[in-house]
């Protein structure tokens, strides 16, 4: 059985290959030329500087898999709706574990004070990703189309959003602003 915990900086060179994988041969993500690990140190840092979870998926000692979530966008009225990524290494695909960190990314986010999970999923035939915040209980609420240019071909952008706790049901806290 895998093990999910909370990531540290010997975990870098494996999240990097992992992440340098996915923008060089998937749609998932936009990105064209694979981040260093020195871009990938930063992003990371930039995540734990907000108390934001960063995980990995360890199994049989070796990462498999990493997730985190991040702001929405930059600006501080959006820091209770974080976007999700998740990303596995290609054995560890299909075998529930992405589900499995999903749901402790979740738990994680809201532990953090998140009240709102954004998926913003690279390819409308991304069906993995898209099936796996639809288990998780993320809806869809839209389809951004032809929104991004890789591989030769014109890709959309799915927006999928899931509440966590009470989500906005409640005010935020009197401390955040």
């Amino acid at each position: 059985m895998p093990l999910i915990r909370p990531s540290n900086d010997h975990d870098l060179s494996a999240i990097t290959a992992i992440y340098q994988h996915h923008v060089l041969t998937g749609t998932g993500t936009f990105e064209m030329t694979p981040p260093t690990h020195e871009e990938m140190q930063l992003r990371r840092a930039d995540v734990l500087s907000k108390q934001m979870p960063y995980l990995v998926l360890e199994h049989q000692g070796a990462v498999v898999g990493f997730c985190y979530c991040n702001w929405f966008k930059p600006r501080p009225a959006y820091r209770f709706s974080a976007e999700d990524s998740i990303y596995l290494a290609p054995m560890a695909a299909g075998k529930g574990w992405g589900r499995l960190l999903l749901n402790e990314l979740m738990a994680s986010a809201q532990r953090a004070g998140i009240r709102k999970l954004i998926a913003v999923i690279g390819d409308s035939t991304n069906h993995a990703s898209i099936g796996l915040h639809t288990a998780a209980g993320f809806r869809h609420v839209g389809v951004l189309t032809d929104c991004g240019w890789k591989f030769d071909r014109w890709l959309d952008v799915v927006l999928m959003e899931c509440p966590l706790d009470a989500g906005s049901a409640l005010p935020a806290p009197q401390s955040a602003g």
